[in-house]
């Protein structure tokens, strides 16, 4: 059984491997990048199916992990985790997660199993019913949530016997998309918010909150108050991790840390040596030698 530290995440989380990167997990992907395993570590293994198209407003993936730790051992997840909410059932608790601002740990011990979704970034407000700072770095039980009261029964039951049969997996996905169906489409302000996201995750050379707010036409204050009541997050927040998320991804490579830190647009190795470490408890060096060695 998985236990946690931290914000409760309960499985590895949304990052980690793709189910068919084999034994080359060398380059990341966008979701590797996000969680800072240890390159030795093959306790787990996650599948990652995508959202259908049609419910893309609210859900961006599912994740679904499936571990086996040796007997008296542990391993230690550590995720850099996106600026959205997540839900995670397992054989112990099903939860919806709030985002979490700083580093989510979790330790696997013995065999287990989630399921996770992952849900798009307008999608945290409308299913708590209420703003999104109210779940930050903390959860409410999957089943107290209006749409998906008695979820969670539903999942496990496909889940027990074989939790890595596909049949059984893609099952539980159809659940979760005809839950999602009953939102119906996303409205102006979701997909505002979905935007906004996006915008800042996909263009590395947005690097200020007021360029933000000129591609958008909003003020500071009112992108502020957008973000914290939809994200529970700051539009500042928003650029810094996805530095974070690049500078994770570009360490398992070649790159050299001053020239990473100038691409990231830190003022010297320093401050971005600074802000790795603080964020992720290791230096940046140390984390690029678990790859390089």
């Amino acid at each position: 059984m998985g236990t946690d530290s931290g914000a409760p995440a309960g499985a590895p989380g949304d990052g980690g491997e793709r189910p068919d990167a084999g034994d080359d997990a060398t380059t990341p992907d966008d979701i590797e990048r996000a969680h800072l395993r240890d390159p030795a570590d093959r306790s787990f293994t996650i599948a990652r199916p995508s959202a259908p198209e049609h419910v893309r407003g609210w859900l961006r993936r599912f994740w679904i992990p499936v571990w086996d730790v040796p007997r008296g051992g542990t391993a230690e997840q550590k995720v850099l985790q996106y600026p959205v909410c997540l839900a995670i059932t397992t054989p112990a608790y099903s939860r919806l997660l709030g985002p979490n601002p700083g580093l989510s740990t979790t330790v696997l011990e013995g065999r287990g199993w989630g399921f996770g979704a992952m849900f798009a970034p307008a999608a945290g407000a409308v299913l708590h019913g209420g703003p999104v700072a109210e779940l930050t770095g903390t959860y409410r039980e999957l089943d107290a949530v209006p749409l998906l009261a008695g979820f969670t029964a539903e999942v496990r039951a496909r889940m027990a016997a074989d939790p890595t049969d596909p049949d059984a997996q893609a099952a539980c996905c159809a659940l979760w998309v005809r839950r999602l169906q009953l939102l119906g489409p996303p409205g102006e302000e979701d997909l505002l918010v979905n935007a906004l996201v996006e915008e800042v995750e996909q263009d590395p050379e947005l690097l200020a909150v007021g360029a933000l707010c000129e591609r958008f036409g909003i003020t500071e204050r009112s992108l502020q108050r957008l973000t914290a009541r939809r994200l529970g997050l700051s539009p500042a927040w928003l650029i810094r991790r996805r530095r974070l998320h690049e500078a994770a991804g570009a360490l398992r490579g070649p790159e050299a840390l001053a020239q990473l830190a100038d691409r990231l647009g830190y003022a010297d190795q320093a401050h971005f040596t600074r802000d790795f470490t603080a964020s992720t408890g290791l230096s940046p060096g140390r984390f690029a030698r678990r790859w390089r060695d």
